[in-house]
């Protein structure tokens, strides 16, 4: 009788205003929008961080890290690593840097391709953009 590895992935598509967030099913191979944090100072978007990381047992956490095409750091790279510093205090795993390059236009496509706006909706699109990158991710792992 063999049994299935369980692998749980959170994915972070860190921003100034909003924090959106995915994970992965039981098994590690797809991803799913889960929330949208809205930022109204980091201590309070870390304690709300901690939280949803102390209701999975994880494996890993995947940050979107926004490296240019040329893929040099842009500047946003400084304050994402400024980011996971932080969360550094709040999770003892694994933290997992991705190339984060077009996945909130990706997930903007995603949105009106089933005939949505995304509007003053952003809170979608940075929840989409982290199962963009944490797909990425898990396909990157599993492949």
């Amino acid at each position: 009788m063999s049994s299935v590895e369980n692998r749980a992935f959170i994915a972070i598509d860190y921003g100034r205003k909003r924090i959106g967030l995915a994970k992965s099913d039981p098994m590690g191979i797809i991803a799913s929008a889960l929330m949208t944090i809205e930022v109204k100072s980091m201590e309070q978007a870390i304690e709300e961080l901690a939280g949803v990381i102390r209701e999975y047992e994880l494996d890993a956490l995947i940050v979107g890290y926004p490296l240019l095409a040329s893929g040099d750091k842009s500047r946003m790279c400084e304050e994402v690593d400024e980011f996971i510093e932080k969360l550094k205090a709040i999770y003892e795993g694994p933290i997992h840097k991705v190339d984060e390059s077009d996945s909130s236009n990706e997930a903007a496509s995603i949105i009106h391709a089933h005939g949505k706006r995304t509007g003053r909706k952003k809170s979608r699109v940075d929840r989409l953009a982290a199962v963009v990158i944490l797909q990425r991710y898990l396909d990157e792992v599993a492949g």
